[in-house]
């Protein structure tokens, strides 16, 4: 049964799952310009909960177990997997592609990302996808979107340009500006960002394990 409080504006062709639970103010289904009412269906799965001032467009499809902050805008023409969180104030603009188990945290902007599943993508982390800014015709057939592969870890405050890949299993420092491909199990860092050891060289300083990701999901990865 659905648990949503008043001021919530749902559009119709808005198919949500059981236990979908929504904090009022919210907007979901939003038309996407040219398109409308209804003409395009917003689909979410079970166990939602979708916190105030959250906006949803119309022609996004997104899993069970999704959450999002405060604030959070999703447009069109995304696909989120399972058990995803969009953290206060992130912007997903259209066309990307969500693993699962993918946390994005506060302030993060994304257009035309692909993410693998189990993926961390830290608080104000922006990926872009435009090489020449200001309304170029042909940007979408350009060098296009971040495409970030299963178990990355991006760092707050980096900002990736576009066309890059980032590795499996590598981590990008926080603040970092990544403006080439980053290796699987690397570890870069700076601006701009260059390899400064590999996950396998990090060590626990507080003790608790050999070396960090040794914990699931990590666990017998060859991270």
């Amino acid at each position: 049964m659905d648990e949503v409080m008043e001021s919530v504006r749902r559009y119709p062709n808005v198919i949500t799952g059981i236990h979908f639970t929504c904090y009022a103010p919210v907007i979901l289904g939003m038309p996407p310009r040219g398109c409308a009412e209804g003409e395009l269906e917003l689909r979410i799965g079970d166990n939602a909960v979708i916190r105030p001032f959250t906006t949803i467009y119309a022609g996004t499809r997104i899993g069970d177990n999704f959450q999002t902050g405060q604030g959070a805008s999703i447009r069109e023409d995304n696909v989120i997997g399972d058990n995803v969180s969009v953290g206060t104030h992130a912007v997903l603009e259209f066309g990307n592609r969500i693993g699962d188990n993918v946390r994005i945290h506060t302030g993060c902007f994304l257009e035309m990302v692909e993410i693998e599943s189990n993926c961390f993508i830290g608080p104000h982390v922006v990926f872009t996808d435009d090489p020449h800014p200001w309304n170029c015709p042909r940007y979408k057939e350009c060098k296009g979107g971040v495409k970030v592969r299963e178990f990355a870890r991006i760092g707050a405050g980096a900002t990736i340009l576009p066309g890059v890949v980032v590795g499996r299993g590598s981590l990008v420092g926080a603040g970092s500006v990544v403006v080439k491909d980053v290796p699987d199990n690397a570890v870069v860092a700076g601006n701009p960002a260059r390899v400064i050891k590999t996950i396998q060289d990090l060590r626990c300083h507080a003790g608790f394990f050999e070396r960090p990701y040794l914990w699931p999901p990590f666990a017998n990865k060859d991270t």
